[in-house]
C-alpha cells in the first residue's frame, strides 16, 4: 500500500526523536560496564518498570497475540502461559527481591554466588553464560523477520523485507550502542508512550465501526467464552475453513490437556526465575530489592491493557472484513493460509491517515524496544561472564566499556544471520519456551529451594535438559515414525514438542539431582554467605542452623504460605488485566463489568497482603 505523507512524516520524526533521545543519554554510560549494562543502579523502578513493559510489548508477540485471538477468541488469553506470562507475578511476590539482593551484573554473575568458584561453580558459570547468549540469538532471530515482513506492506521504498528488517535493527543498534541501559530506558520511555497512544486509537476505531452483532456473525460459537473443557469445542467449520483448517493444524484441539502441560510447565518455570535476558536485567539495574519487587509489579500493571486493546482493536476489524477481503490472509508455500498477514493488513487498509502513522510507529518502537533490551542483555555476558573474566581481568573501565561497543555490534550481526532462516514466528516460539525454556526448568528451580544441589548438578541439569528439549522431537520422528504418526491422529495433531515436556523435566530433574548426590557439597561457606544474604524459604535446614548458630538475630523466611497466596491471587489479577480490554472492545458489558471486580478485589488484596509488607532494604 501507498502511505500518506502525513504517515511518512509520522514514521520519520519517531525514529530521529528515539535516535536523538538515545544519543543525548548516551554520555551517562561512558564511566563503566556498570553503568553501561546497569544504568549504575540509580534509575527509579517506575522508570524500569514501564521499560521492561515497553520490552515486552514486541512486534513479534504482538502478531502471533492477533492471529491465536481471531483464532481461538478469548480462549487464548491462556495460551500465553507458554512464556509463561504469570512469571512476573513470582517475580514481583519474591523472586525479583532475591534476586536483587545479590547486587551482582548478570545472571551468569550471580551463579557464583550460590554455587562459588569451585570446578562445579565454574562449570554451572559456563552453562549459564552458553545459555544466556544462545537465548538471546534466538530472541533476536524471533524479532527480526515480522519487522521485514511487516514494513514491506507499507513502505514503498524499493526494498527488500530483510533489507527493511536490517535497516530498522541498524537504527536500533546505533543508540543502544552509544548509551548502553540509560539509552535504552530512556527510549523505551518515549516507545511506550507511542504504543499506548496507538492502542487506544486502533481500539476506538474498531469499536466506532464494529458492532458486538457483527462480531457475533463472523465468529462460530463459543468464540467469546472464556473458560473450556477438555476440548477446545470452537468449529469455524460454515463460517471459515481456512481458520478450521489453521485451528486442526496447530494442534490445540485438546485444549483442557494443553493448558494442564503448560500450567504445569509454567509454574515449574516461575519458580526457576527469570531467563537471562533483558528482564533479569531490568532486575539487577533497580535501586534495592524493593524496588525490584516494585519494577515487577509495574511492569505487570501497564503493559497488558494497551497491548490487549491493540490486539483486541485489530482483531475485530479482521473479523469484520475477512469475508470480503481474501488477500488478507494470503496462501502460504506448503498449503494453508498465512494468518500472520492479518496485522499488516487491518493496518493498511483499515485506519485513517495520521492514525496509521502513529500506530506505525508504535509497532516500529515495539520492535525496537525489544530488540535493544536483548542486544543490551546479550552483550552484557559477553563482556562481563566472557571478556572480562577470562581474556582481560585487569583493564581499564574505559576499556571494558570500548569491548561492551564492539559485543553488541556482535550481539546484532549474529542474530541477523539466524534471523535470516527464520520460517516460522510460530515454529521458533515454540522453541524458545518448550525446547530452551524446558531444559532450563530444573536446575534453576533446585538452585533457590534445596543446600545439596550444587555446582556439578546444576551443569548436568541444564546440558541434559536443553540437548534432550532440542534434540528429542526430531530424534524420535527419526527413530520411530509411526508412532509420532499415531500420536498425531489419536491427538488431533495435538503439539508432540509440548507433549514431550514431562520427559524432557524428569530426564534434567534427574541428572540434576543424582549428580548432585554424587558429587561433593559446595563449599560450605559459600552456601552461608547465599543463604543469609538471599533468604530465600526452602530446603536450607543445614545450612539455617549453621547460620543461625554463628548469628542467633538471624530471622528465618517463613513468608513460603503468603508468598503462595499472593502467587494465586496476583495471577488472577493478571488475567483480570488481559480480558478487560479484550471485552471492552468486543462490547461485553457483563463480562468486563466482572472482570473490573476481579481486578478491584484482587489489587486490594495484594495492597494489604503484598505491598504493605514489602521490606524496606
Amino acid at each position: 500500500m501507498q502511505l500518506h505523507p502525513i504517515d511518512v512524516v509520522i514514521v520519520v520524526a519517531y525514529l530521529v526523536a528515539v535516535v536523538a533521545a538515545g544519543l543525548v543519554v548516551s554520555r551517562w554510560a561512558k564511566h563503566n560496564i556498570d553503568a553501561y549494562f546497569l544504568g549504575g543502579k540509580t534509575i527509579p523502578w517506575y522508570y524500569l518498570g514501564v521499560a521492561n513493559a515497553s520490552g515486552m510489548f514486541d512486534i513479534t508477540g504482538t502478531s502471533w497475540m492477533v492471529v491465536i485471538l481471531f483464532l481461538y477468541g478469548l480462549k487464548s488469553a491462556w495460551i500465553p502461559w507458554l512464556w509463561p506470562t504469570f512469571n512476573q507475578v513470582f517475580l514481583m511476590v519474591y523472586l525479583s527481591v532475591w534476586l536483587r539482593r545479590s547486587g551482582v551484573m548478570t545472571g551468569a554473575e550471580w551463579i557464583r554466588t550460590r554455587f562459588g568458584d569451585r570446578a562445579g561453580g565454574e562449570l554451572s558459570h559456563l552453562s549459564v553464560v552458553l545459555f544466556a547468549l544462545v537465548s538471546v540469538i534466538a530472541f533476536q532471530a524471533y524479532a527480526f523477520k515480522p519487522i521485514g515482513t511487516f514494513s514491506v506492506t507499507f513502505f514503498q521504498w524499493g526494498l527488500t523485507a530483510n533489507q527493511y528488517a536490517l535497516l530498522f535493527t541498524g537504527v536500533t543498534t546505533l543508540y543502544v550502542i552509544a548509551g548502553g541501559m540509560y539509552s535504552v530506558v530512556v527510549t523505551d520511555l518515549l516507545q511506550f508512550a507511542i504504543m499506548a497512544v496507538a492502542c487506544v486509537l486502533v481500539a476506538a476505531v474498531a469499536m466506532t465501526h464494529v458492532g458486538p452483532e457483527a462480531i457475533a456473525a463472523a465468529t462460530p460459537e463459543g468464540w467469546g467464552d472464556l473458560f473450556f473443557g477438555w476440548t477446545l469445542d470452537l468449529d469455524w467449520s460454515g463460517h471459515f475453513e481456512p481458520a478450521a483448517d489453521e485451528v486442526h493444524a496447530q494442534g490445540y484441539s485438546l485444549f483442557g490437556a494443553f493448558f494442564m502441560l503448560i500450567l504445569l510447565k509454567g509454574i515449574l518455570n516461575s519458580m526457576a526465575g527469570p531467563n537471562p535476558n533483558y528482564d533479569m536485567q531490568k532486575i539487577l539495574s533497580t535501586r534495592s530489592p524493593r524496588e525490584a519487587a516494585l519494577m515487577s509489579f509495574c511492569s505487570s500493571a501497564v503493559l497488558f491493557v494497551p497491548r490487549y486493546l491493540l490486539i483486541a482493536g485489530v482483531t475485530v476489524l479482521a473479523l469484520a472484513c475477512y469475508t470480503s477481503a481474501p488477500d488478507m490472509i494470503p496462501p502460504k508455500d506448503g498449503g494453508g493460509r498465512d494468518f500472520e498477514f492479518i496485522l499488516p493488513y487491518v493496518l493498511g487498509h483499515r485506519l485513517a491517515p495520521g492514525v496509521v502513522g502513529l500506530t506505525l510507529a508504535g509497532l516500529l518502537a515495539a520492535f525496537m524496544s525489544t530488540f535493544s533490551c536483548t542486544v543490551n542483555a546479550g552483550a552484557s555476558y559477553a563482556v562481563n561472564d566472557v571478556y572480562k573474566r577470562y581474556i582481560r581481568p585487569d583493564a581499564s573501565p574505559r576499556h571494558y566499556v570500548w569491548a561492551s561497543y564492539i559485543a553488541s555490534i556482535a550481539v546484532v550481526v549474529i542474530g541477523i544471520f539466524f534471523g535470516l532462516y527464520v520460517e516460522s514466528i510460530d515454529a521458533i516460539l515454540k522453541w524458545i519456551t518448550v525446547g530452551l525454556g524446558s531444559g532450563y526448568i530444573a536446575s534453576n528451580v533446585l538452585k533457590w529451594y534445596w543446600w545439596r544441589f550444587n555446582g556439578y548438578g546444576y551443569f548436568a541439569g541444564m546440558i541434559s535438559g536443553i540437548a534432550a528439549a532440542t534434540f528429542f522431537e526430531k530424534a524420535l520422528e527419526l527413530a520411530a515414525p509411526d508412532w509420532c504418526a499415531w500420536f498425531a491422529q489419536r491427538a488431533d495433531h495435538f503439539p508432540l514438542v509440548i507433549a514431550i515436556f514431562p520427559l524432557v523435566l524428569v530426564l534434567s530433574t534427574v541428572a540434576a539431582v543424582v549428580t548432585s548426590l554424587c558429587t561433593e557439597p559446595d563449599d560450605e561457606e559459600v552456601l552461608k554467605s547465599f543463604y543469609r544474604r538471599v533468604r530465600p524459604w526452602g530446603f536450607w535446614g543445614p545450612i539455617h542452623a549453621k547460620v543461625a548458630a554463628e548469628d542467633p538475630a538471624f530471622r528465618k523466611n517463613t513468608d513460603l504460605p503468603r508468598d503462595a497466596v499472593n502467587v494465586v491471587v496476583g495471577t488472577i489479577w493478571q488475567m483480570g488485566l488481559i480480558v478487560a480490554p479484550i471485552y471492552l472492545v468486543i462490547r461485553d458489558w457483563p463480562a468486563l463489568a466482572a472482570s473490573v471486580v476481579v481486578i478491584a478485589a484482587t489489587s486490594v488484596f495484594l495492597k494489604v497482603n503484598w505491598y504493605n509488607k514489602l521490606e524496606e532494604e
